[in-house]
């Protein structure tokens, strides 16, 4: 790699949803630029477009004219999300508050994940699910009129979160969530920046009741799940640093950071600026002598999507890591708790499986073999980072996987690498 590289990561996954869901839901013109054009943000603007939302082709910077809070409309075919987890629960509590019937449909992997999780407290407001199977997709919601909650997910989720301030937004009623632990909160701070009546404290947020939202405009901010991958690879090479330009660094996604940094990486933050309610700078890597670590359930929910890269990173650098509480591992687009152990032993690595979690033990630092990803892209893209560095020779078996997240994931990765 050169003395220097610099990586521009496409717009963060997590906040690009949410964009496209909230602009539909204004009144009058937002202004999105920098969003994610992948296809899980696909299956979301397709799935707005379905019940009646005008959203444009997806490009570096487009308008978008809101219908309002209670402009959606009857879909005229199931809704289908493809292999979007968020495109399901969180329109799922879009839909709830409108009086027409809604069937979520998406492929093999979105199929098997579970949204109970988010039909409990949509039902305790007043909707009214129906699955074809025990817990996951087809998924039929009959929305109408809610009632107000207070609800404890029990758990640190995002998504579930966000369907309920969605459902109390359309719905008109008030709402209020609490969690176990403080999960990704771009919804809120989206809200609060469109003028809607937001409050939080560190566990619980509240949404009253509000006639219309303000347009939004917004740069959408680098991905930090996407950074990741290179801030690995900048701590993993021998020489050089990796730059990342203008990447989120909400607080509630930068756990995998916070940890490496407690291990002893040579990670900054430079350039801090705010967009949107979130906050984004230059992310700035360089090699670095890493420690043995334990992570706890209490720092699982920011670090969620970056835990099998952690497991990577640990088996390079040949360190012992532990991961506990990370049971929701197994229901993501792959029980990758299982996809990680598999394939790190199956290159050389050692690691064993553990119920909620996993452990990395000392063993060889240099791999080669086949890694089957499950059609999974943050596998892909964690072993894409074993693959990239010097001495190690992996193959892995679905490069096409990565645009779920990342279109381009892998000519980036080539060009760094040099």
């Amino acid at each position: 790699m050169s003395a220097r590289g610099t990586v521009r990561v496409p717009g963060d996954k997590s906040i690009s949803h949410r964009a496209l869901i909230l602009a539909a839901l204004a009144s009058g013109e937002s202004q999105i630029r920098n969003i994610l054009e992948s296809a899980d943000i696909q299956s979301t603007a397709g799935v707005l477009r379905s019940i009646g939302a005008t959203v444009p082709d997806l490009s570096p910077s487009f308008t978008m004219w809101g219908k309002g809070l209670r402009g959606f409309n009857a879909p005229g075919a199931p809704l289908n999300a493809g292999n979007s987890g968020t495109t399901v629960r969180l329109m799922a509590g879009a839909v709830s508050a409108c009086d027409f019937e809604s069937r979520f449909e998406g492929d093999a992997s979105l199929s098997r994940r579970p949204m109970k999780r988010i039909a409990e407290p949509l039902t305790a407001m007043g909707a009214r699910f129906d699955f074809a199977r025990d817990d996951g997709l087809p998924m039929t919601v009959q929305g109408g009129k809610l009632s107000g909650i207070a609800w404890n997910t029990r758990a640190a989720s995002g998504q579930t979160k966000s369907a309920i301030l969605l459902a109390g937004l359309v719905g008109g009623v008030q709402v209020s969530v609490r969690e176990l632990q403080k999960s990704r909160d771009h919804t809120e701070r989206m809200l609060i920046s469109m003028g809607a009546p937001v409050e939080t404290d560190d566990l619980t947020v509240s949404l009253s009741p509000v006639d219309s939202l303000a347009p939004l405009d917004i740069t959408i901010p680098g991905d930090p799940s996407s950074a990741a991958y290179f801030i690995a690879l900048g701590l993993l090479r021998k020489t050089g640093y990796v730059i990342l330009p203008e990447v989120c660094i909400n607080r509630t996604r930068t756990g995998f950071m916070d940890k490496l940094i407690e291990m002893g990486a040579e990670i900054e933050c430079e350039d801090a600026v705010a967009v949107a309610g979130d906050t984004s700078a230059t992310i700035i890597a360089r090699p670095s002598t890493l420690r043995d670590a334990v992570i706890e359930e209490a720092d699982v929910a920011a670090m969620i999507d970056e835990l099998p890269l952690l497991g990577c990173i640990a088996a390079s650098l040949g360190l012992t890591l532990e991961v506990r509480g990370a049971a929701e591992l197994r229901v993501k687009e792959s029980d990758r708790i299982s996809s990680l152990v598999s394939n790190l032993n199956a290159i050389g690595a050692r690691a064993e499986e553990r119920p909620d979690g996993f452990r990395i033990l000392r063993g060889l630092r240099t791999f080669a073999g086949d890694v089957e990803t499950r059609g999974d892209h943050r596998i892909a893209m964690a072993f894409g980072v074993l693959g990239a560095l010097p001495g190690n020779d992996i193959a892995i078996d679905n490069l096409n996987c990565v645009d779920i997240s990342y279109p381009g994931f892998w000519s980036e990765l080539e060009r760094v690498s040099q």
